[in-house]
């Protein structure tokens, strides 16, 4: 007898001492997928966090880039003016010699004939004076009208000999001014040559410049695509499958469709999921499980839960649509803060029973029939369908997006509502 107790002892130990060795083996091999899941899941986000300080740093740079090259540009284009009135000035300039070199010509070729016209008058005194006085009474009958003559004959020349003095200073003066012009010109050219210098030194610096710029936004988006890639890393771990190209291209659809401006799109989805990176962290099975216990503890109320019941019965039938096992299914959890239950549906986060209510316009509209609420287009399709029935949001009205925001959530919480109105006015820091 005390045998077979001893031997029931040494069982029973033998026994408990396996059970808990393969008890820790389960826990430590449970445990370190776990924990190697955060760990990816950390360093991951460090990298993140990481690339992205990186970004904003290159982006600084880029923008001061942008500034540079916009001044010089500014600078370019104020010199190439000044040039262009730099050689108007010079062409008027040289016009200008060239009317006054006409003049002096045209004023001598006047005093050549001038000159030629008093020596006619000189050579006709002349021979009036030496004429012998017998030849001068043969051939004027009138002394009278010989010393008319000769007057005349004086009073000509001195008006020749005055016209003549004239052209002169006007030829003299003309050819003043001419110098004058000849001077500005010279003056004009120099201005010319300095502007065309520095014309070319901005040139050089504009194409340095825009070189740089092209470099800088090469960095920016080599960063930008190993934070895309990052993120995807980081939504697969997650169970999330959404990258930034793929949700800018379903809101600019959604918005063709709907007319909802794709900021506030963007600022709802942000608000919503964070850009289709929260769309649920837990099981359909998990939210299931926790809704009947929080029922069974009194923390659930029979109303709430007999709404759970009703949507989870809808819930079955979109998945079996879909041939998705429902218990399987990530959806948003069971809320820690409030009563309520989980069970939101992707980036636009319905429940089933407000999903059906749109189904039929997502299907009509994206041609997936049926369609999904996992699916991007068509989640983001209802989330603007949704949106579009309060009037003065296709419009753009921010007070018209208030209300829309606090329809869509359920309630007037001014955090979430004031966040969706920032991101929809700087939806572009988004994309």
């Amino acid at each position: 007898m005390t045998r077979k107790i001893r031997s029931k002892k040494y069982f029973f130990v033998a026994f408990t001492a396996l059970s808990s060795l393969l008890l820790s083996n389960f826990f430590f091999v449970v445990a370190k997928p776990v924990q190697a899941a955060e760990e990816d899941t950390n360093a991951i986000k460090d990298n993140i966090d990481e690339i992205e300080a990186k970004l904003k740093k290159e982006e600084k740079k880029q923008a001061s880039l942008q500034s540079d090259l916009n001044q010089i540009n500014s600078t370019l284009s104020a010199t190439q003016a000044a040039i262009a009135r730099v050689q108007r000035l010079l062409r008027e300039t040289e016009s200008n010699i060239s009317s006054k070199e006409q003049e002096i010509s045209l004023l001598e070729n006047q005093l050549t004939l001038d000159k030629h016209v008093l020596k006619g008058l000189l050579q006709e005194l002349y021979y009036s004076h030496n004429a012998p006085l017998v030849e001068v009474m043969l051939a004027e009958s009138d002394v009278q009208d010989i010393l008319q003559t000769n007057d005349s004959l004086f009073s000509t020349q001195e008006k020749i000999q005055a016209l003549i003095g004239e052209m002169s200073d006007a030829k003299e003066r003309i050819a003043e001014e001419k110098m004058s012009l000849e001077d500005t010109k010279d003056d004009h050219e120099t201005l010319l040559e300095v502007q065309n210098r520095q014309k070319q030194g901005l040139v050089l610096e504009k194409n340095e410049t825009a070189s740089d710029l092209e470099d800088q936004a090469k960095v920016v988006s080599r960063l930008k695509s190993e934070l895309s890639e990052l993120q995807g890393d980081l939504n697969k771990l997650l169970g999330k499958s959404y990258n930034a190209a793929d949700i800018q291209e379903a809101v600019e659809f959604a918005s063709n469709k709907t007319g909802v401006p794709k900021g506030f799109l963007f600022g709802v989805l942000k608000m919503e999921t964070n850009l289709g990176a929260n769309v649920g962290g837990c099981t359909y099975a998990q939210v299931e499980d926790g809704a009947q216990a929080n029922y069974k503890k009194g923390k659930l109320s029979k109303r709430s839960w007999q709404t759970f019941q009703y949507r989870r019965d809808i819930f079955k039938k979109i998945t079996s649509e879909l041939g998705i096992d429902y218990r399987k299914q990530k959806v948003s959890c069971n809320p820690s803060g409030y009563t309520g239950t989980g069970g939101a549906m992707g980036v636009a986060q319905f429940m089933p029973d407000t999903w059906m209510g749109y189904k039929a316009q997502v299907a009509s509209v994206t041609g997936h029939n049926p369609p999904s609420p996992w699916n991007l287009t068509d989640g983001v399709m209802a989330m603007a369908l949704k949106l579009k029935r309060v009037p003065g949001v296709t419009e753009g009205k921010e007070a018209a997006y208030r209300r829309a925001a606090a329809a869509y959530l359920g309630t007037s919480y001014a955090p979430y509502i004031n966040g969706i109105i920032y991101w929809s006015k700087n939806y572009k820091k988004l994309i």
